[in-house]
């Protein structure tokens, strides 16, 4: 991805980001599906080799978040960019319904548990960013999180916002390098992925009726979307606005997106012990007479 589209997909950190100004669907030019696919694959190979260094390098940690709405292509961009990555420094978890015992602690709680250690990558295909998305599109889930104080009041979302901003600058000083990505599908182009889904038998488990109830509050979805990537892009851990429309193009902008985040980490194998480095040939020599 050339340095202008990584700035056109970068959510501004300034508050002037529009959903409607975000396009959806690819620029022109971008050429054919095969082309783009080939590309990924030769981005997989560097994927890998660039987190060999980062495991063994063990600075710093990668977390990579995926918010979208239904059908966007979350778990399939996260299988397809991170394909052939070694499992030992890597992580997906993904948040569905709270639990009861993770509605008993703070919002950000659950995801704190599984952050991604040092060396390694961590992947959240949601995330803490649920609970100013679905929980404030449907408030009355905030009965069940036993909270004190007012609550869905527009001070209580910014507080929200803020404890996410402050969390992220912690991790952030601390060796964690955060990359988030919005993937922006239209709602024409949802509708489409979930009639294939109900018309392809090994993909309709995806589909629940909810789904389409959801639909009715697209416009709500798309406030709170556009108000939670304000308030929480910071150079720290921007926000990319990936379009989705178009799944090959959308893969192809995360993995370079991911690409440049660990080239900039500045990863070095570790200098070999001066008692190896010393006597190889002695230690060498040992190995072949045992």
């Amino acid at each position: 991805m050339s340095e202008h589209l990584r700035k056109k997909h970068r959510v501004p950190f300034d508050g002037r980001f529009a959903v409607a100004d975000a396009p959806t669907a690819p620029p022109s030019g971008i050429g054919d599906e095969k082309l783009l696919k080939k590309k990924l694959r030769r981005l997989n190979q560097a994927l890998y080799d660039l987190q060999r260094v980062q495991y063994a390098d063990g600075r710093h940690a990668l977390l990579l978040v995926f918010q979208a709405m239904d059908a966007a292509g979350k778990d399939s961009t996260i299988r397809t960019v991170l394909r052939g990555i070694n499992p030992a420094g890597c992580r997906v978890v993904s948040f569905k319904q709270p639990s009861r015992e993770e509605l008993k602690h703070d919002f950000l709680w659950r995801c704190n548990k599984v952050l991604p250690e040092r060396g390694t990558i961590g992947v959240f295909n949601r995330s803490y960013y649920e609970e100013t998305l679905v929980v404030r599109v449907h408030p009355e889930y905030l009965q069940h999180q036993h909270l004190t104080g007012d609550v869905d009041t527009d001070a209580f979302w910014q507080k929200r916002f803020e404890a996410i901003r402050n969390h992220e600058r912690y991790l952030a000083d601390n060796g964690t390098v955060i990359l988030k990505f919005w993937l922006n599908v239209s709602r024409e182009e949802q509708k489409r992925r979930f009639i294939a889904r109900l018309q392809e038998p090994r993909k309709q488990w995806k589909f629940s009726p909810h789904d389409i109830a959801e639909r009715a509050h697209w416009d709500e979805y798309i406030a709170c979307y556009e108000e939670m990537l304000n308030e929480t892009s910071r150079p720290w851990a921007p926000w990319y606005a990936i379009p989705a429309d178009h799944k090959p193009y959308m893969r192809l902008q995360v993995a370079k997106t991911i690409r440049k985040a660990l080239e900039s980490m500045n990863l070095r194998y570790p200098s070999v012990d001066k008692a190896v480095a010393d006597n190889i040939d002695t230690l060498l020599a040992e190995l072949n007479r045992s």
